[in-house]
């Protein structure tokens, strides 16, 4: 693993203008998700929680967006709702088991790092702990996404989470805990199967990594 962090290419950072995000809700509606399109993080702070069950499991993915909207915050800590990461027990040297615990909520709730014009998402992980419950293992899954990560191709995204997110995460990590990160894993989510499963929430403005 390399101790030098990844190039970072600042042109992932810019926000996709009203033309491409109404291209993108289109698209991904065709795909079988259901679309909304908000202008603020708070915007859709407010819609995720109208959305979400009290009476369900929800797992909070990691997630700059999720954390920076304050919906993380809100499922976690807020008691409203049965968050997976609030009655877990205390980690224990078993990583494994910790990844396991939020394979199969009733609801995963995150963000991907590039969404393609065409309708495609795509999602870049370490450990691969989010792309269980995001390919199948959660009944419902809600992904909050900013402007700045609609790309217009597959290429571009899966280029965007090496050149964008990675050195994102990995200058977080090394600015928190010394340590780095990387690519182990990597999402391609093409269209959704089965109907009401999937939510997207396009933000209209920059949001997350």
């Amino acid at each position: 693993m390399t101790t030098l962090a990844p190039p970072l290419d600042e042109a992932f950072a810019v926000p996709a203008d009203a033309a491409r995000l109404d291209r993108t809700a289109a698209n991904l509606r065709e795909r079988g998700y259901l679309v909304h399109l908000v202008d603020t993080a708070e915007q859709a702070r407010r819609l995720v929680r109208e959305l979400l069950p009290r009476d369900e499991e929800i797992f909070t993915a990691s997630s700059e967006t999720l954390r920076l909207s304050g919906i993380a915050a809100d499922i976690d800590e807020s008691g409203e709702f049965r968050s997976v990461r609030r009655d877990a027990p205390s980690p224990g040297a078993d990583v494994i088991a910790q990844i396991r615990l939020g394979a199969l909520p009733d609801v995963v709730v995150g963000s991907v790092h590039a969404v393609t014009e065409e309708g495609q998402l795509v999602v870049g992980s370490a450990s691969g702990s989010q792309l269980a419950p995001y390919a199948s293992g959660a009944r419902r899954a809600i992904w909050v996404v900013g402007a700045q990560k609609v790309v217009p191709d597959l290429a571009t995204g899966i280029r965007r989470v090496h050149a964008y997110s990675l050195p994102r995460e990995w200058q977080r990590l090394q600015d928190l805990y010394g340590q780095s990160s990387f690519i182990g894993k990597i999402l391609i989510v093409e269209r959704e199967a089965f109907p009401d499963r999937a939510t997207v929430v396009l933000v209209r403005a920059a949001l997350g990594f």
